[in-house]
């Protein structure tokens, strides 16, 4: 009978105990409730900033604390598990996958919309075109006529993705350096008539548009040639879609959650409809929605 009462009472201990365990584990934030902290790249700021605002408007329960920081630096907090979402322009590489599998971590990765690169120049500059390997031989200071090249910040994801896209294991040349952020950056090429910048299509985007096709007026913004088709383009939407125009770069989520939680909810509503809108009016192109596009002059 007392062993009996002995196995009974272990009994009850172990299921006292993992009851324990079980609600330490319950996470407290859902779809649309609770407090979860993210890393974005601080090129998007402002089109974060829109996003979290009208989900914050819809779901007065959920708290997203977002901090703006250079690409590099947002996968750094993910890798380290200090966020539990980022907002990058390139998917997870294998050594990442590799470590997050040793960590028993599963991220979730999409992509939410396409960004150009747009190449400005000085108002008076001559140069209003670029090909691809002109960008070349500009960023590794062969070219025949000498430019400053500037981009936004160091770690920034557009010089990331230069590197990799057009210079893959080149040096860049000592003509090329990094301004403190996009403003910094737009006024530099202002006034400077041998000056290049490098920067998302959005920060130079003019908004009282209702065509989304002007750009703001310190500055002049340049066409790419495109090999492929024997034609030059600009960063419109219509021509970041296909790719014709060359410069485009995805936009993505990347997540941890194994659950529906704040994150997941996040990351569904910039793939819905309003979510999408948000980024058309920024003009990037956005990947989850179909869009209709209609036949619209540029003014040179």
């Amino acid at each position: 009978m007392q062993k009996t009462g002995l196995i009974l009472l272990i009994f009850i201990s172990i299921l006292f105990q993992a009851c324990t365990n079980s609600s330490e584990k319950k996470e407290t934030d859902t779809l649309s409730t609770g407090t979860i902290k993210i890393s974005a790249d601080e090129s998007f700021r402002d089109i974060v900033e829109d996003q979290i605002k009208v989900f914050d408007s819809a779901f007065p329960d959920a708290n997203i604390i977002v901090s703006y920081k250079p690409e590099a630096e947002c996968l750094k907090d993910f890798m380290n598990d200090s966020v539990r979402m980022i907002l990058v322009t390139r998917e997870l590489n294998t050594q990442e996958r590799q470590v997050l599998e040793q960590k028993k971590v599963v991220p979730t990765a999409q992509p939410l919309a396409k960004d150009a690169v747009a190449v400005i120049v000085n108002k008076g500059s001559a140069d209003t075109v670029f090909s691809v390997s002109e960008l070349r031989g500009i960023l590794t200071g062969k070219h025949k006529k000498k430019f400053t090249v500037v981009f936004d910040n160091q770690g920034s994801s557009t010089l990331r993705y230069m590197l990799d896209s057009l210079i893959p294991g080149e040096q860049l040349a000592a003509n090329v350096f990094a301004a403190k952020g996009e403003d910094s950056l737009i006024r530099y090429v202002a006034n400077n008539p041998d000056a290049i910048g490098l920067l998302g299509v959005s920060a130079v985007s003019d908004f009282s548009d209702p065509n989304g096709l002007a750009f703001i007026g310190s500055i002049r913004v340049a066409d790419i040639f495109n090999d492929k088709l024997g034609k030059t383009f600009g960063p419109y939407q219509a021509y970041i879609a296909p790719n014709w125009y060359p410069l485009t770069r995805n936009l993505y989520y990347i997540h941890r959650e194994t659950y529906p939680g704040l994150g997941t909810g996040f990351a569904n509503f910039m793939s819905r409809e309003r979510g999408q809108l948000i980024f058309k009016q920024a003009r990037l192109f956005p990947l989850k929605s179909n869009i209709i596009f209609r036949e619209a002059a540029v003014n040179p």
